[in-house]
């Protein structure tokens, strides 16, 4: 199965006050480090929703600042595009995924029951989600997960959602 890794990467950073994808973790930008977590595990990564050195950027779909499941929709179209199979997806603000993520995650659809963008999406529910989309009142990704029936699934170690800047201490 060929895997996309997508960083979501659009959001604003209203409760962090600045932009959260460069915030240092480490002496390393958030956004690299959910890279580096990603990278081995996915036959190709891309950031939705922004541009970002050394990485492929896809726009969110059907438009911007619809909220992560934009990027998401955006990052599913571009795995249709070009023959993948699936997208694995993290917000650009997570420490601490695992290693083997797509295999706790795999079969998709799949969500980490805590932080429900992090999944593993098929692109098969591309369509699904534009359509879902089109109703201005569907932008929650608890939502659409259900909708899709994705599996909420608990990880061993809870992963760390950094929204504020003393998260990163």
């Amino acid at each position: 199965m060929r895997v996309l890794g997508a960083i979501l990467a659009g959001g604003q950073s209203r409760r962090f006050g600045s932009d959260k994808a460069e915030a240092l973790f480490e002496r390393q930008a958030l956004l690299d480090h959910v890279a580096d977590a990603l990278r081995p595990q996915v036959a190709g990564l891309v950031v939705a929703g922004r541009e970002w050195p050394g990485l492929p950027k896809v726009a969110d779909l059907p438009e911007v600042g619809i909220g992560p499941l934009g990027g998401l929709a955006g990052a599913l179209d571009h795995a249709w595009r070009h023959d993948f199979d699936a997208v694995l997806s993290s917000s650009c603000d997570v420490i601490g995924l695992p290693d083997d993520l797509e295999k706790w995650l795999g079969p998709g659809p799949a969500i980490v029951a805590d932080l429900p963008i992090v999944g593993l999406w098929p692109v098969s529910v591309r369509d699904e989600l534009l359509d879902w989309l089109s109703d201005s009142a569907n932008r929650s990704v608890y939502g659409f997960a259900a909708q899709i029936g994705a599996r909420r699934v608990e990880l061993d170690t809870p992963l760390r959602n950094i929204n504020r800047p003393e998260d990163l201490s």
